[in-house]
């Protein structure tokens, strides 16, 4: 459920920042507005726009079915619904964080897009569950999660070196290291489980 209010929130958002530039300008990650202005906010407002429908589809789809298994972990009530909440929230920023810090005096830079918090949660489920089987276009047959991991890390790590696609494959990676290293805190056996996993596989 805590995964459909997040998905909803975010496509009202960015639904809305589609059609209001003032909004987005406001919303997005542009440095020099954290480093000289203080506006901190956007190192978390900035998970809630998109920079067109097909970004804004893929992540949601992708948090649709991943969230909701991790959700499961965090347990039922307020005090889970809240867990995962912080988790996805605190995920986005962390993702960010080392953009912004590699471009906090760049007035020509911006980032936006919840592709950090999301590679969280895909990451916390792929620690869960290494072996589930996983559908990832445009590769026509299911791979194993643990795989898909090695290929996004791979791919992540190249096209962040290269450049010129105008996505933050930086936040990928952090996200995706986020997810797995707050897991492990959280719940300490997840780990050994994860090997064991791996090793009977």
């Amino acid at each position: 459920m805590t995964t459909i209010i997040i998905i909803a929130f975010t496509v009202l958002v960015s639904w809305q920042a589609f059609n209001n530039r003032r909004l987005e300008d406001r919303l997005i990650l542009w440095p020099p507005a954290v480093s000289r202005f203080h506006q901190y906010d956007r190192l978390l407002t900035h998970g809630f726009i998109h920079a067109d429908w097909q970004h804004l589809i893929f992540n949601m789809i992708t948090l649709f079915f991943f969230g909701r298994q991790v959700e499961q972990v965090f347990g039922g009530g307020i005090t889970g619904m809240l867990g995962f909440v912080f988790f996805y929230l605190s995920a986005i920023v962390m993702a960010i964080l080392p953009t912004y810090l590699r471009h906090k005096n760049d007035s020509h830079y911006r980032s936006l897009g919840a592709s950090g918090g999301v590679s969280a949660v895909l990451f916390a489920f792929i620690l869960l569950a290494p072996w589930a089987k996983m559908i990832i276009f445009p590769i026509p047959i299911p791979i194993p999660a643990i795989l898909y991991a090695v290929l996004y890390v791979a791919y992540s790590i190249w096209m962040d070196k290269r450049g010129g696609d105008n996505i933050n494959h930086s936040a990928h990676l952090f996200g995706a290291a986020y997810g797995v290293l707050f897991m492990a805190v959280r719940q300490p056996d997840l780990l050994p489980n994860f090997v064991r996993q791996l090793g009977g596989g």
